[in-house]
């Protein structure tokens, strides 16, 4: 059984190949678009013809900025399509581990470390944005200049730690429901999968979280620093 979706190949030309990692995040891309378009070309503004999809969509956009805004009630709405793209990918390919024979993509390491290296240029270009150049590389070199190397051994260390710990929890279910579907009865394996969709959830959410927090951190720093100054 192959651990990981990388290990599926099913076309290959020279150095040239297509592995299940690649086929089944283009699959799920495909899918969340042609879904945000159909619910999204006729959105209904008064509230009197509002389809299913459409109450749908606005709850979890709603609850996605909720949580963002509990974060970082500044900027909820700017990180929200970042933040809230994050999620529902992630979520997504979990979601879909229900259909036989799918291989979540966020069960590769190279696609948990796109995502966390996304989060890692996401947190400079909105600290960029909103403290400016100068301003935000200011706070590598706080409160001394000494800190510059462990400021960057932090950015270093979070990104890892973000696309291994995805990385590990999504391979990690994704294996054990293998082992017991040929070991144990079907009822076992089945309960394991519903089990492992809402945990697939649960790390869909608590990576747009941290990656809510490292952006957020930056603009607190800037506040706090703010604060100090005039007092």
């Amino acid at each position: 059984m192959p651990i990981t979706p990388d290990q599926t190949i099913y076309w290959q030309w020279g150095f040239a190949h297509l592995n299940a990692t690649i086929l089944y995040t283009w699959i799920a891309m495909l899918l969340l678009t042609v879904v945000a378009w159909h619910v999204t070309h006729r959105l209904d503004s008064t509230g009197l013809h509002r389809s299913k999809w459409q109450n749908a969509l606005e709850v979890v956009v709603q609850t996605i900025r909720e949580q963002i805004r509990e974060i970082c009630p500044e900027s909820s709405n700017t990180l929200l399509p970042f933040v809230g793209t994050l999620f529902v990918f992630i979520a997504t390919c979990s979601l879909l581990e229900i259909i036989p024979g799918w291989r979540a993509p966020t069960g590769s390491l190279s696609t948990t470390a796109a995502l966390a290296v996304c989060v890692g240029v996401a947190v400079h270009v909105f600290g960029f944005v909103r403290r400016g150049f100068g301003g935000y590389l200011q706070h590598y070199i706080r409160p001394s200049f000494l800190m510059l190397p462990f400021h960057l051994l932090t950015e270093t260390t979070r990104t890892l730690a973000l696309a291994v710990r995805l990385f590990g929890n999504i391979m990690s279910g994704s294996t054990i429901v293998g082992i017991l579907l040929a070991i144990a009865p079907l009822a076992f394996p089945m309960v394991m999968q519903v089990f492992g969709l809402l945990m697939g959830l649960i790390h869909a959410y608590v990576f747009a979280i941290l990656a809510t927090v490292y952006i957020t951190a930056a603009v607190q720093a800037q506040r706090e620093q703010q604060g100090a100054t005039y007092e």
